[in-house]
């Protein structure tokens, strides 16, 4: 069993509801939700919206690889309404899954990489992770969660 840490938000509709489906059928698809965050308040990361986004993270469980976790996150993310993600840049939705980590692993394919990129830079993921996961290292940073938060 790998341990994966999921980031997740919404802006748009019932943000609490749509952020607790999305937990549901992950515990149901994927694997054992083994910790979940608080919910945190943030602003549109990367464009500009009026509609303020609802964040979380959670640690799961799950036996199942990292592809097939994409590819899992992005079909529960069109079952709860998610749109097409543009091309570039990003936009308002129900529902957004992101793969923060994926044990230790670091991957860097085209359409998967891991840890995510962005997590040093935004509060909404950093935060919440910290909430649940302060020891945990980043691979590619070599610093903990509660460092990053907290520099």
């Amino acid at each position: 069993m790998a341990l994966a840490y999921l980031g997740l938000g919404s802006n748009l509709g019932d943000k609490a509801k749509n952020l607790n489906e999305a937990f549901l059928k992950l515990s149901i698809e994927v694997g054992k939700i083994i910790c979940q965050s608080g919910f945190y308040a943030s602003k549109p990361w990367g464009f500009n919206s009026e509609n303020d986004f609802l964040n979380a993270v959670i640690g799961i469980e799950t036996a199942i690889s990292p592809t097939e976790l994409l590819k899992k996150t992005q079909q529960i993310e069109q079952q709860l309404g998610r749109k097409n993600k543009p091309s570039t840049g990003y936009s308002d939705r129900m529902i957004d899954i992101d793969i923060l980590f994926y044990d230790s692993l670091v991957c860097d394919q085209p359409n998967l990489k891991i840890p995510h990129p962005h997590i040093a830079n935004r509060d909404f993921v950093l935060i919440p992770l910290s909430e649940i996961a302060p020891d945990l290292i980043h691979p590619v940073l070599n610093k903990k969660m509660s460092e990053l938060v907290h520099r």
